[in-house]
């Protein structure tokens, strides 16, 4: 499994949500595809870092779709 493939949640902790605030299950491939959401997520927010010169990236460089934070 390459970085780009590995599953950057907690299984456990993302079934265990779903779980209790819906009842509902959580199928093999909710994780790596909620990774590949972050993934895109920390991309951004590192191009947003960069732009500002930063070589930390904070809350506020997290955007969601449409501008608010994250």
């Amino acid at each position: 499994m390459t970085d780009n493939q590995e599953v950057l949640v907690v299984v456990s902790k993302l079934k265990n949500y779903i779980r209790s605030t819906a009842g509902m299950n959580t199928s093999a491939s909710a994780a790596p595809a909620l990774s590949t959401l972050i993934r895109t997520l920390c991309d951004q927010a590192i191009e947003r870092a960069r732009k500002d010169g930063r070589k930390t990236v904070k809350d506020r460089d997290f955007q969601l779709p449409g501008g608010g934070l994250a």
